[in-house]
């Protein structure tokens, strides 16, 4: 996970117990995605380490936007919609962090609270004056909006986004002031808004005539085997909020990881031993095809994020998929995670009213409009060569009557035609 440090950071962590260390998250959207769970882990990693976490939600800084990694200006959110975004964030800090009272219990706070008050004028005298407009243009993520590069699709950088640095930096020495705060963390492509903050604290400390200590320390932003970025399915971004992002496909976007990309993912998301993930590794290596990594792995991310029950349902609904669930598995899973189970099969509507009276040959073949079975004979063959199940059971006749069959849902039926293709009928 490590990436950088700031000279003496080792040895600062080392003899200080307990020092306090923060992660500044953005509140651009209502909840964090596994991008984010990779710093989450950074602050869990220094609260076992017997420290004091402080997660700071950026609700000022947020109204700007952070130009590192970025082409473009964001667009700029209002104060209610930042803080929305900000509750949502700070509900599922809650679920990595302990935030009991103590010494090392976690902390969330919002640079909103310390700015708002603050003015223009002010902070250029108390802050704008301690760092150059040539150390702040030397930052990668302002030289590379600045450098008139038209081929890169850089816009530009207005002085909105200049300026972030240096509130983020304000940050850091507002919390080294308040809380004693002495070190702040980050993915890698914060280094240089992490290091603003150090300077900032010795320039400002300096000035004043005392000497305040302030540490950086970098993660790796996680990628994929190949260098690409990591984090997104075929269908976007995998939230860690189940009303976006399914607690199913959450489960299955880590149990499809590479097996390329699995060793380095369970030692970043989850918290098992080195001897358990080598075990998990030699056992993998075995019998690849099993994804005993994989399965370790979500497992152990699903449970944190959502919860142990949530991981069995998602587990229970992968099953179902692959061939191993009965009719009672099916109708245990709700709307939306039977139509997650079954995103990527055929889904056929047909009239409830047009239901009635229909056999099962019918529903297959004509019904169906031919996607099932292209004839009513091909289907009356494959009923009685015993291929052909409706929610898992084998339709055991070509004349069974559809309306004596259980529907998942109120509405749904899941045809099988041999062992592997799937199709979903919707009762409209």
């Amino acid at each position: 996970m490590y990436h950088d440090a700031v000279p003496g950071t080792a040895e600062h962590l080392a003899a200080n117990a307990p020092i306090t260390g923060y992660i500044g998250f953005d509140p651009t959207a209502a909840s964090l995605h596994i991008g984010n769970l990779a710093t989450i882990m950074l602050l869990v990693h220094l609260q076992r380490a017997g420290h004091r976490p402080v997660a700071l939600v950026g609700g000022a800084t947020g109204m700007i936007g952070d130009p590192s990694g970025k082409s473009a200006e964001r667009n700029l959110l209002d104060e209610v919609t930042l803080r929305r975004n900000q509750d949502g964030i700070r509900a599922q800090l809650e679920k990595f962090l302990n935030f009991s009272e103590g010494p090392t219990g976690a902390l969330v706070v919002n640079n909103y609270d310390w700015f708002k008050e603050f003015g223009f004028l002010q902070f250029l005298r108390e802050v704008g004056k301690h760092l150059t407009v040539n150390y702040m243009m030397a930052k990668d993520s302002v030289k590379r909006r600045i450098s008139g590069n038209e081929d890169s699709g850089a816009e530009g950088l207005s002085y909105t986004e200049f300026s972030y640095q240096l509130l983020q930096g304000y940050d850091f020495v507002h919390l080294n002031k308040t809380l004693g705060c002495t070190l702040q963390m980050g993915a890698s492509d914060q280094w240089g808004n992490i290091t603003t903050g150090t300077e900032l604290i010795r320039r400002i400390s300096n000035a004043e005539g005392t000497e305040a200590k302030a540490y950086a320390l970098t993660g790796q932003l996680i990628t994929k085997a190949d260098g690409t970025k990591y984090g997104k399915s075929e269908t976007g971004t995998v939230w860690l909020d189940a009303s976006l992002t399914s607690p199913y496909q959450f489960y299955q976007f880590f149990f499809n990881a590479a097996d390329a990309d699995a060793p380095r993912l369970i030692r970043v998301f989850t918290l098992l031993t080195e001897d358990e993930i080598l075990a998990l590794e030699a056992e993998h290596a075995q019998a690849p095809h099993l994804r005993v990594l994989q399965k370790a792995l979500a497992r152990d991310v699903t449970t944190r994020v959502h919860s142990a029950e949530a991981t069995e349902a998602a587990i229970a609904a992968s099953e179902v998929l692959f061939g191993k669930g009965d009719l009672a598995a099916l109708q245990s899973l709700d709307e939306a995670t039977l139509l997650d189970v079954f995103a990527g099969v055929p889904h056929i509507h047909v009239m409830r009213s047009e239901v009635e009276g229909l056999n099962a040959v019918t529903l297959l073949s004509d019904s169906t409009m031919h996607k099932i079975f292209p004839s009513k004979g091909e289907a009356k063959k494959m009923i009685q060569a015993g291929g052909v199940s409706i929610n898992r059971e084998k339709v055991a006749s070509p004349e069974a009557a559809v309306a004596a069959l259980p529907l998942l849902a109120g509405k749904y039926l899941v045809a099988q035609k041999g062992k592997k293709n799937y199709f979903l009928i919707e009762l409209e």
